[in-house]
């Protein structure tokens, strides 16, 4: 017998909710949007349109006064209300998923991490990144000793879009964790440290390039690895021409790919997984391997950010692992703290134990 749909409950509908979980969950056949919560009236009827089997809650307190009527939460709301609403979550017993990053700052992560623990609740954070399909071209490539001994991986995630706009990722206000390195530097980070494992040292360069900006927008970062490969990564919002969006060095060969994973952009559209060519690049963008003198094109790995839920409804239904260590996200936070601090000292800073 087919067992129910796990039920679950979705806090913002924002461009985290809208565009990103309501339509993986909605593309989970073991997950049903059960319920989302927003206090924006257009917000609603967005939601009522695109998904109306759900109800429409205007406050996450609605939501914990009858838990039984869920089986997972996910918050995307705002960076500010993290902590919170997955407090909220835990408190109610209710498995819960946070969007990245999963706090302001790496006390509070801690925090929230052991306080779920303790109530023997399971949460994992949303690092739908792990799941791009250059990322797991990159990990297949190190893994199988395409490039020999890594001595350096260049990650770059770039845009062109000088004006500032409204809203709280330009706020500068510390409980916002406004700014490249919250936002698209989460990322960088996270998917360095899952390549190359843990960090020793950190230098960085952050920025604020726009007029009128309160918070950073171009930022470098450079993180030493144990193993001794050195990560150099780069956000920012002001590059009127994109680097590579992955460069990695070996002493064998080097690899080289250009442009962002498709998947944000086709959920964006109105695209789904499952359908045809879902997460795959044309074939004039895979990324090349070797050397100057002998390059041979590497057909990239579809992107799959659907495995994100279908493992967390695998994890919540047969004890299997959740998709992300929450532990890993407290690191990549303290990382970004890190890296603020050597920027703002102008020095190189060692990374004392994470864990």
């Amino acid at each position: 017998m087919a067992q129910a749909p796990l039920r679950v409950g979705l806090l913002g509908y924002g461009l985290a909710g809208r565009v990103f979980h309501a339509p993986l969950i909605a593309a989970t056949p073991a997950l049903r949007l059960t319920a989302v919560v927003t206090r924006d009236p257009r917000r609603a009827e967005q939601v009522r349109a695109a998904h109306p089997d759900a109800r429409v809650v205007a406050d996450a307190g609605e939501l914990w006064r009858t838990p039984d009527a869920l089986d997972l939460v996910v918050v995307a709301a705002p960076n500010r209300e993290h902590v919170p609403l997955a407090r909220g979550a835990v408190a109610a017993g209710l498995p819960v998923v946070v969007d990245k990053p999963l706090a302001p700052s790496a006390a509070q992560g801690r925090a929230l991490v052991a306080e779920a623990a303790e109530a023997g609740v399971p949460l994992t954070v949303f690092q739908n990144r792990r799941w791009d399909g250059d990322f797991l071209t990159v990990r297949r490539l190190v893994e199988a000793g395409e490039l020999g001994r890594v001595t350096r991986f260049e990650s770059r995630f770039e845009r062109w879009r000088p004006a500032v706009k409204a809203g709280w990722r330009e706020s500068a206000a510390p409980g916002e964790a406004g700014g490249a390195l919250f936002d698209l530097g989460a990322h960088l980070i996270d998917q360095a440290v899952q390549l190359f494992g843990p960090v020793t040292r950190v230098y960085a360069e952050v920025d604020r390039r726009r007029p009128g900006a309160e918070v950073d927008d171009d930022a470098f970062v450079a993180l030493t690895h144990a193993g001794g490969v050195r990560s150099h990564l780069w956000t920012s919002a002001v590059t009127a021409q994109l680097g590579p969006r992955m460069r990695v060095l070996g002493d064998r060969a080097a690899y080289t790919t250009y442009g962002l994973d498709p998947q944000e952009a086709a959920l964006r559209d109105g695209g789904r997984p499952g359908s045809p060519g879902w997460g795959e690049v044309d074939p004039d963008r895979y990324g090349r391997l070797g050397t100057d003198d002998d390059l041979r094109p590497v057909p990239t790995e579809a992107g799959r950010y659907q495995d994100f839920y279908a493992q967390v409804a695998a994890a919540l239904r047969d004890g299997g692992p959740l998709p992300v260590d929450p532990a890993d996200a407290v690191d990549v936070v303290a990382l970004i703290e890190l890296a603020h601090q050597a920027a703002l000292e102008g020095v190189t800073l060692p990374v004392p134990p994470l864990r």
